[in-house]
């Protein structure tokens, strides 16, 4: 009926309604806009949630540009998690991932990688076949294995496509399927007034940690917490964060990678308020004192807009390591301005 008879359909449904998986009726849209556009000033009249971003989103742009409110959502924050799972080793989260359905009752919630194998499957065949037209899903899906390998590295297109055997066109054409759907995030480099002397390329992390770690083959959070590619799948958890943070709480909010060609670098900088905060992911309970490389060359090149610096890692109670450098837990966010 939505899709066919949109009119009648929204007239037997008053607002407040929430319409799941809206972007397969694209026809509701043009008469959304007609009434949000009758009840001006009246907020929450539809609540507009769908499973594949991209088709979403371009008939919101079209039909309701200036009308809604664009929350993104992703999976559970780590301080929802830990919420309602106090007991649980932070490991587990990391290798589970935020995914809800992975947590509920223990009684009853499917095998961690049973559900992330039936995921990976109805993504390719859903979501892959609806974005572009891939010849080969095999190919596809050894292209998001090879993805999960270079979480938190430089974006290489040609070194990508090479590795699984297609273009650096075609690479690029499915990096921006992964995009619309919402699996990865790039991360882009901050170069203000700096030009030729920082890197230009984008950093590649998966939104969801535990849906890396399986495309990484881990089976156990034991194995994934000993394994050499664990400081890789925490600084991705950590990024993470931050974007819901920023999804959520801030989204005026910037936020950017730094490095300089010579190898100076700092994971993640907020940039809000005009002022730059840094942010360095180590796999430690407990981080060496002393001011790191990348963030003393960019207090440097920045000066004091670049003043507050933290290193996220494992510890239980925040630190100072020097001046103006705290060791805060990454498993949560918190606040970057007193």
């Amino acid at each position: 009926m939505a899709e066919t008879r949109p009119e009648a359909f929204l007239s037997a449904h008053s607002p407040p309604v929430i319409l799941d998986e809206v972007q397969y009726a694209p026809e509701l849209f043009r008469h959304l806009k007609t009434m949000v556009d009758q009840r001006r000033g009246e907020n929450g009249l539809f609540l507009l949630t769908g499973s594949q971003s991209f088709p979403l989103m371009e008939s919101v742009s079209d039909s309701l540009a200036g009308r809604a409110a664009v929350i993104p959502f992703l999976g559970l924050s780590g301080a929802e998690w830990r919420a309602a799972w106090p007991d649980v080793p932070w490991s587990e989260f990391l290798f589970t991932g935020g995914y809800p359905g992975l947590w509920g009752d223990p009684a009853v919630r499917p095998d961690r990688n049973r559900w992330y194998q039936g995921y990976v499957a109805t993504y390719l065949e859903r979501d892959v076949r609806t974005l572009l037209r891939v010849s080969s899903l095999r190919d596809f899906e050894r292209f998001l294995r090879a993805c999960a390998s270079r979480t938190g590295q430089l974006l290489n297109m040609a070194e990508l496509g090479r590795d699984v055997g297609v273009s650096a066109t075609t690479a690029r054409e499915w990096i921006n399927v992964l995009q619309a759907s919402n699996l990865i995030l790039l991360l882009e480099p901050y170069h203000r007034s700096l030009g030729k002397r920082l890197v230009k390329s984008p950093k590649l992390y998966f939104t969801d940690v535990g849906l890396c770690a399986y495309l990484l083959g881990f089976a156990s959070a034991e194995a994934l917490w000993q394994a050499p590619s664990a400081g890789a799948l925490f600084e991705t958890y950590v990024i993470g964060q931050w974007v819901r943070w920023r999804d959520w709480h801030c989204p005026s909010a910037s936020l950017w990678f730094w490095q300089d060609r010579s190898g100076a670098e700092v994971d993640l900088v907020v940039e809000h308020n005009a002022k730059l905060f840094m942010i360095e992911c180590k796999l430690a309970s407990r981080p060496s004192r002393g001011e790191p490389r990348g963030i003393a060359k960019m207090r440097e090149l920045y000066g004091s807009s670049a003043s507050r610096a933290w290193i996220a890692c494992t510890t239980e109670q925040p630190h100072e390591l020097a001046p103006g450098l705290e060791a805060r837990s990454g498993w949560v966010t918190w606040p970057l301005e007193p």
